[in-house]
């Protein structure tokens, strides 16, 4: 099976085993530092009934050796590498392929998810079958984990999509997605990285309602030197514009002129505003 051989059960073929209701898509690349914290706060998890799918992206650190000890401990660890680097979409579209699970739950390898947060977004979602994806708010904490700020996005499939066109209305990693509606609308699409996540919340939306639980369920990691550069901002900021225009006018969306007015001038700042100060103007805007 070359690099898609799923490894499991400390690393054998997984065998006939009862399929978990939820399956957590970690995806990693040269995370050693911060791999550990991350994998340990979703096996400490309160809900349990669950697979953490772990895929190192061709690391040219320790993220490997780290991988192979948690699921030589843990029997919910699988453990899948890339033999080449495939980048964020094509892993993560590897790991829900390799999902058992109900749920798709994402995770980041610096993050750190609260002790709930599996049960608070699976019990959701069993309460509200219409719903195919839902997020949370993050708590935003520094290098050595301090709380520095919060994000909160919209909770109403009718507020989330009121502002779709303006902002991405989840924090990546803090989503849980129902597995059939991802097949259903598709899996990532690696040609818009790197907003392919934003690109999937539109055709999740074709299929079933949006949610977000105004719990701080995420913390979210940020990391000096490891920030965008300037023209990974701007590939970011094209890509999320073409995004917008590609779901313009397809149902069930479509752009206001407020809407179109918004993305007009997005477009015209690309390389007249400084990246610093859009952030600021973007962060009282998508919080307005």
């Amino acid at each position: 099976m070359g690099r898609f051989r799923i490894m499991s059960r400390a690393g054998m073929v997984d065998g006939g085993s009862r399929a978990p209701t939820a399956s957590v898509v970690l995806p990693a690349y040269n995370s050693e530092r911060f791999l550990h914290e991350a994998i340990e706060s979703i096996l400490a998890q309160s809900y349990t009934d669950f697979e953490l799918i772990v895929i190192d992206d061709c690391s040219k650190d320790g993220t490997w050796r780290v991988i192979q000890e948690f699921a030589s401990r843990d029997p919910r660890v699988v453990a899948l590498r890339n033999d080449r680097n495939l980048n964020l979409a094509k892993t993560l579209n590897r790991g829900i392929q390799a999902a058992r699970g109900k749920y798709i739950v994402r995770m980041d390898h610096d993050d750190v998810s609260r002790k709930d947060r599996l049960e608070r977004q699976i019990a959701y979602l069993e309460a509200h079958p219409e719903v195919g994806i839902v997020g949370s708010t993050m708590q935003i904490i520094d290098e050595q984990g301090r709380p520095v700020g919060k994000r909160r996005y919209n909770a109403s499939d009718a507020e989330i999509r009121r502002k779709i066109f303006r902002y991405s209305p989840f924090c990546h990693p803090s989503i849980v997605m129902r597995k059939d509606v991802v097949e259903r609308a598709g899996l990532y699409d690696h040609r818009f990285n790197p907003a392919e996540d934003y690109e999937l919340y539109f055709r999740i939306g074709m299929h079933a309602l949006f949610g977000n639980l105004d719990e701080p369920l995420l913390r979210y990691r940020i990391v000096s030197g490891t920030s965008m550069t300037t023209s990974g901002t701007r590939r970011l900021e094209a890509e999320t514009i073409e995004v917008r225009r590609k779901y313009a006018r397809t149902p069930p969306y479509r752009m206001s002129i407020a809407d179109r007015l918004y993305n007009w001038l997005h477009y015209a700042s690309l390389y007249l505003v400084p990246s610093r100060l859009k952030s600021r103007v973007f962060s009282m805007l998508r919080n307005s």
